[in-house]
């Protein structure tokens, strides 16, 4: 009886360690697009958190738009990792709950 429950906790052990690393390659693929000034300026980040592309209008690289320019990318790269975030978040819940744990147990680094 005890092999069998070693061997079931195994299984499922190893099934939560598939789940979890297909969960981390999903986040990994995933992307995201944050945009400021009405889309003349764009972030793109994987849904694990990486900042990947800025893309910019050409009609902003004028010298006298430095700043501005500046704020606008800071902004589309914070909208773009606040998505991902929020996507990693969703991914967990639904595997949590997949699981049958509670989300609101985790905190911290997963779930915002």
């Amino acid at each position: 009886m005890r092999n069998l429950l070693q061997q079931l906790l195994m299984r499922k052990a190893m099934h939560l360690q598939e789940r979890i690393a297909s969960l981390q390659r999903e986040l990994d693929e995933m992307r995201v697009e944050g945009i400021s000034g009405g889309g003349v300026v764009k972030a793109i980040a994987s849904g694990s958190g990486e900042l990947l592309e800025i893309k910019i209008s050409p009609e902003l690289l004028k010298p006298d738009e430095i700043e501005l320019l500046e704020d606008l990318v800071l902004v589309a790269v914070r909208d773009a990792l606040a998505k991902a975030q929020e996507a990693s978040a969703d991914k967990w819940r639904s595997l949590l709950t997949e699981l049958g744990i509670p989300p609101e147990l985790l905190t911290g680094r997963f779930l915002a």
